[in-house]
This record gives C-alpha cells, structure tokens and sequence, in this order.
C-alpha cells in the first residue's frame, strides 16, 4: 500500500507538510506561499507557560492552524481529527491510506527514532506525511529531513500520543479534495490581512509587535531578577524556541519576505517587494540577536554584549515589524 507520492525537504515542517499535500492534489502553492496565506508569521510570550519550568516564547501560531488557514482560504475541503482511542487513531490513519490519500500527522518529536539523538527533545507540535505501508513499516514524508524515512506501528502509534504540551491526540489531517481553479490572490491578502492583525492589534502586550516590546522590557532586568545562571536559562529557552523549535525568529521571516516576493508577482504589487527586503533585513537582525544571545550564554560575549544589549535589539527589531505590517496592510487595502 503505496502513493506516489514526492517527498520534499522544506525549512519548516508545518509549511513543507501543508505545501507537499497541495501539491499532491496538483495545486502548486509552494513553502514559502502555504506559510503566507496560512498566516503562520506570529509572536507571543506566555510567561503563564512554563516548558521545563521556564516562560515559553512561541514564533507560530498554534499546531496545524497554517494547514487549517491554507485549505480554507484557498476553499479547498479538508478533514482534521483527533483521537481518545490509539488503536482507533491507527485504524483511521490505514483506511484513509488504503483510499488512496497521504496524511498529515502532528507529533512529538523525542521519540522519533530516524532523528539524530542531539535533535530529540519533547516537542509536540512536529508534523509530518505518512504515504504507505510496506511489510509493518509506515512510509514517512518528514519535511525536514532529506529522504523519506519509516516507523513502525508502534513507533508511529507512539509518536502520535507523545505526553505533555501541545499533546497530538492522534492529530490527523488530510484534503479532501482540491477544485479545478483556486483563487490565489484573494487567499493571499486574507493571509496578509491576518498577519497584520496579529502582529499589529491584539490587545494584550504579550503577542505580536507588542509582545516583543514587553520582552525586550523584561529581559534587560533578568540578571539582576533571577541571578546570573537562571537568566542563562530564560535566555536559552528564547533562543531554541526562536531557532530550534519551528524556525521561528530569522527563519520566519526570512520564509515571509520570500512569500512577499512571490505575492508581489500574483498581485502585480511591487510595494509588496520592498516590504520583502525590508523583511529580509529584519530577519537580519532576529540573526544577530540570537549570535549575541548565544555568545552571553556561553559566556564569550564581549564588554558591549549585554543584556541590555539585547534588549535594544529587540526593541528595534519591535519598531521594524511594527512599520513593516503597518505598510503591509495599507499595501492590500
């Protein structure tokens, strides 16, 4: 039981996974396009939070809204189920791939056999395709990974009840079908539209633009509130969040200004195009805090590196994407 199916390797697996099922179904919406429309470009700091008892910083929205954005913005029919049953979950999973039909499955990624040991972390919000079973074993379309890989029944059965935050209850989803003509300009500034809104006018200060300010506030005091060695650790958590887990500062927008680019050929908006280098800059700059970030916490930073150091940049990089989406929106009014 097999598809035929192309596996591809991508930047971000929620991006690759919803990118690699369009395509399938003959729709040619690549990565970077699939994260745009999906607004999966997102800033929140949840200091209610706790991962390994310290606040958790999140550059994504939540597990499997990109794919869910995507299919509804472009009208095409999807199905998304969750599981209280393992073996139920598994007896889906294998009727829907005996019709003919790759699955995207969210799962935890620690125990993920085909990933390197270093890579192994408890993370529950990696996705992936499943696309056939030969002899016991699930073929596997990791995006992230160069070739396709496989898992047993009860390695995949395993992974796909992984314990703790952003549990995957068995999270399956597919597309139903795809029509004969998508509209790609009107999917595209509904995902723009909602990114602005993110990023721009969520009232609490703890997401988007917002949420950057009120770290950066918060970060220039942590030696002096938590003492030199739990600093390291907040401080740690926010640079694997950011370039770990989901790609998400630098490689985020790096991702968007390439969206931007493609956008501004579909919508014949050059605007569109500067507002793709000034993202690309800002990407720059996510980079540059996390080098800085990761030479303190090795202690190997230099007298002008410092927390506060830090906290500027975030700060800058807050007044950057604030124009930037500010521009943006009035860019596809």
């Amino acid at each position: 039981m097999t598809i035929d199916f192309k596996h591809s390797q991508s930047a971000h697996c929620e991006n690759g996974v919803t990118s690699s099922l369009l395509r399938h179904h003959g729709l040619d919406i690549s990565e970077a396009m699939a994260f745009g429309i999906g607004s999966g470009l997102f800033f929140a700091y949840l200091p209610f939070v706790k991962y390994d008892g310290i606040p958790t910083t999140s550059f994504r929205p939540l597990p499997g809204r990109i794919f869910k954005r995507t299919a509804a913005r472009l009208r095409i029919r999807m199905v998304r189920k969750k599981f209280r049953d393992k073996e139920a979950s598994m007896r889906a999973l294998d009727e829907t791939l005996g019709r003919g039909i790759p699955v995207g499955l969210q799962v935890g990624v620690f125990h993920l056999t085909y990933f390197p040991a270093p890579y192994r972390f408890h993370f529950n919000a990696h996705n992936l395709v499943v696309y056939g079973k030969e002899n016991g074993q699930y073929l596997i379309s990791d995006p992230v990974m160069e070739q396709p890989e496989s898992l047993t029944y009860d390695e995949l059965m395993r992974v796909r009840f992984a314990r703790g935050l952003f549990e995957p209850r068995g999270h399956m989803y597919y597309l139903r079908d795809a029509p004969g003509h998508i509209d790609v300009a009107s999917a595209i500034i509904k995902g723009i539209r909602k990114t602005c809104r993110d990023m721009l006018t969520i009232p609490i200060p703890l997401f988007g633009v917002k949420g950057i300010r009120y770290i950066s506030r918060k970060m220039s005091k942590w030696p002096s509130k938590l003492g030199a060695k739990r600093a390291a650790l907040y401080l740690g958590q926010l640079i694997r969040m950011q370039e770990e887990i989901g790609t998400g500062g630098a490689g985020f927008r790096f991702i968007y200004a390439a969206f931007l680019q493609e956008a501004a050929e579909a919508l014949n908006n050059g605007r569109l195009e500067e507002l793709s280098q000034s993202m690309t800059e800002c990407g720059d700059r996510w980079r540059d805090f996390a080098a800085m970030a990761g030479r303190i916490i090795k202690n190997r930073a230099s007298e002008q590196e410092s927390y506060p150091a830090l906290s500027a940049i975030l700060s800058e990089i807050a007044d950057r994407e604030c124009r930037i989406f500010s521009e943006l929106k009035d860019a596809v009014l």
